[in-house]
């Protein structure tokens, strides 16, 4: 059985400008996250789900080893603030 590359792994939970902050870094490297935001889609469709102001980035799992120093390195950079 053989792994699906379109498959996707969570890389970051947290609040939205946070996240727009790591999609930018891994543009930067010509990778384009998927951003989940339960609350927002909940809001849209008349029912409100997930934590205001949080989102979810996905990225697909082929993309790890490529992403994963930037995505290291962005957390690091978030802790110490």
């Amino acid at each position: 059985m053989s792994e699906n590359p379109e498959e996707t792994i969570r890389i970051y939970t947290g609040p939205t400008m946070l996240a727009q902050a790591l999609r930018s870094r891994l543009n930067d490297i010509n990778i384009e996250p998927i951003t989940k935001d339960d609350h927002q889609s909940g809001i849209v469709s008349g029912f409100a789900t997930g934590v205001p102001g949080q989102v979810r980035l996905f990225i697909r799992k082929d993309e790890l080893p490529k992403a994963q120093s930037v995505i290291d390195l962005f957390l690091k950079d978030v802790e110490e603030e």
